[in-house]
């Protein structure tokens, strides 16, 4: 076995240190900046080894790959997720240890030879059919033009998906509850869907895309909430600047909550990542993220950790904002 701490030990090593061996990567989740509000930019900066650390370990002749669970909690659970293979690197077996593991193991190594041997069960298996579902509230004055509200079904089966992503689908689904419940009109359309596979290869977003993009012109923006279930603190924007502008009324009203806040991001959601590509205006709500990666694709993404209060908040933040978004007067600039 061999550790190294990132991409550039690994390269830095003659390829015969490598060629034969396990490697592991001990990357540190950095739980500083997730306490900090930071979760994502943490969670960006680790998750890399997991998806492309196998194919980088293998060009330097590994047999294998370990990495860092990639999360902010030392709780003896590994975290899994996706990994991409490159198409110029053999395929190698590829796995998540604890970060009491990869610690244990680095302190081995600094000992002496360190021999493992590694048993990984999984399998991927055939395709199977399966669904998005998808419920409109019809716009009064403009039918065909469409706000998406969403987030994804399924999960990882470590643990139940309660965070990643049951709370997203609950998330939008209240929201259309809410202004049903509420009598409201929206004169736009407000499209709730529950995204199916966006795990492990987003077919349900991409189906959605196949079928609907010669419409992205009348879908006049789009949300997902994909962060879990924490206290919202404002809203995520992907688009021109001149939005913040045109929403400055809503957020006044989303301020009285405490939910008033803005960030313009790069990418909002993984399914309505089509949608942005084509320049609709996306929208997530900024969540506490500050312990969501303790969770986050390991077996302790349970019901437990979710908190009603706080969903109840997501969603009227989400309801308010997809209402807003349905009466305005003038569309979105893109």
């Amino acid at each position: 076995m061999i550790t190294v701490r990132n991409f550039d030990e690994l390269k830095s090593l003659p390829r015969d240190k490598v060629t034969g061996k396990i490697v592991l990567f001990n990357y540190p989740f950095d739980k500083q900046m997730a306490a900090e509000g930071r979760g994502g930019e943490a969670y960006g900066e680790a998750v890399v080894y997991r998806g492309d650390g196998p194919s980088a370990a293998a060009r330097q002749g590994a047999v294998a790959c370990l990495i860092r669970s990639v999360g902010g909690a030392d709780y003896r659970l590994p975290h899994t997720g996706q990994t991409t293979y490159a198409d110029d690197a053999p395929k190698i077996p590829a796995g998540a240890v604890t970060a009491e593991d990869a610690d244990l193991i680095v302190d081995l190594v600094r000992q002496g030879p360190v021999k493992m041997k590694l048993t990984l069960t999984p399998q991927q298996l055939p395709d199977v059919e399966s669904y998005n579902v998808i419920g409109d509230i019809k716009g009064s004055e403009h039918p065909e033009q469409v706000i998406i509200v969403s987030g994804h079904l399924d999960s990882w089966d470590l643990g139940t998906g309660a965070i990643d992503d049951a709370a997203g689908v609950a998330v939008s689904m209240e929201a259309a509850n809410l202004i049903q419940k509420l009598h409201l009109k929206p004169k736009r359309t407000i499209r709730v869907i529950a995204w199916m596979n966006e795990e492990n290869g987003l077919a349900g977003s991409k189906q959605y895309g196949k079928d609907h993009e010669k419409e992205w012109s009348n879908h006049f923006a789009a949300m997902e909430t994909d962060g879990g279930a924490g206290h919202p603190i404002g809203i995520n924007i992907k688009g021109k600047f001149e939005i913040k502008k045109l929403l400055a009324p809503v957020l006044a009203v989303l301020q009285e909550s405490g939910a008033g806040g803005t960030n313009f991001a790069e990418h909002i959601g993984a399914d309505i990542e089509p949608m942005e590509k084509a320049g609709v205006p996306a929208f997530s709500p900024i969540q506490d993220s500050r312990f969501y990666f303790n969770y986050h694709h390991t077996a302790a993404d349970t019901l437990d950790k979710i908190v009603p209060k706080e969903l109840a908040e997501n969603s009227a933040v989400v309801s308010v904002l997809a209402y807003a978004l349905a009466n305005m007067d003038q569309p979105l600039p893109r």
